[in-house]
């Protein structure tokens, strides 16, 4: 039997590598992307030891020649992509009044285009087959602006109406497409360096667990098609929304 990829694009230390490792164990190869290959090693060994397949590859999302021999490398030597997921990141606060064109349009390319390009290629292989899942990552940007968020918040508005218009369009081609709205604090590195109050909210799980969220692909993934999910908003039990 031809064997079922889950592609994660932006495979990052938490919320990437856990979803990679999900996917792992729902039995699917995993394909991981970063832009620095060897910065997947530990995860590609992490699968591996526990009995997974996994393959990491070095790739510039925002790149449509890379990303389109990225998919095709994948179909023709490894398995049919059944799962993509967008997990790119770019949120860099800023002010407007400090934000010049060259950081809006890096911010854009890689939390909106790149959604884009790898959105588009994923379509192209599964209508062949008539099934599949693209699964987008959002955030709190994606349906509200923040102050000091502009760049990231139009790209990520960007993203989630082009999640739309692709539920809409392919769907009726048995293709499930998602988008999944991170309104909250999740355990990174990041938070724990920078949030002052992160271990008091960790003592009472007001942190969202990068294993615990990454189930929730796992099962959109599952889901039958006669019910559907295309948004799901995510937070802690304390979360304010």
């Amino acid at each position: 039997m031809t064997k079922k990829v889950a592609l994660i694009i932006g495979a990052g230390d938490a919320i990437g590598s856990a979803i990679a490792r999900k996917f792992s164990q729902r039995g699917l190869t995993v394909c991981a992307t970063r832009r620095s290959k060897d910065k997947l090693l530990p995860l590609l060994d992490e699968i591996s030891l526990a009995g997974g397949e996994a393959f990491g590859f070095g790739c510039d999302a925002r790149k449509e020649d890379a990303t389109e021999a990225l998919f095709k490398n994948i179909e023709d030597n490894i398995g049919e992509i059944d799962v993509v997921v967008f997990n790119v990141g770019a949120n860099v606060p800023m002010s407007i009044l400090e934000t010049d064109s060259r950081k809006f349009y890096k911010i854009w390319e890689m939390a909106c285009f790149a959604g884009f390009l790898n959105g588009r290629e994923a379509a192209r292989y599964m209508t062949k087959r008539n099934r599949g899942t693209i699964l987008f990552t959002g955030a709190t940007a994606s349906v509200r602006g923040s102050a000091g968020f502009a760049a990231f918040a139009s790209a990520k508005h960007g993203l989630r109406a082009l999640a739309q218009s692709m539920a809409r369009e392919l769907g009726p081609k048995n293709i499930h497409v998602a988008h999944i709205v991170i309104d909250a604090a999740v355990d990174t590195q990041w938070i724990r360096d920078n949030v002052p109050t992160y271990k008091e909210r960790k003592a009472v799980e007001g942190i969202v667990e990068p294993d615990d969220l990454a189930t929730n692909y796992v099962t959109l993934y599952d889901q039958p098609r006669n019910a559907w999910t295309f948004e799901l908003d995510i937070r802690p039990w304390d979360e304010k929304w």
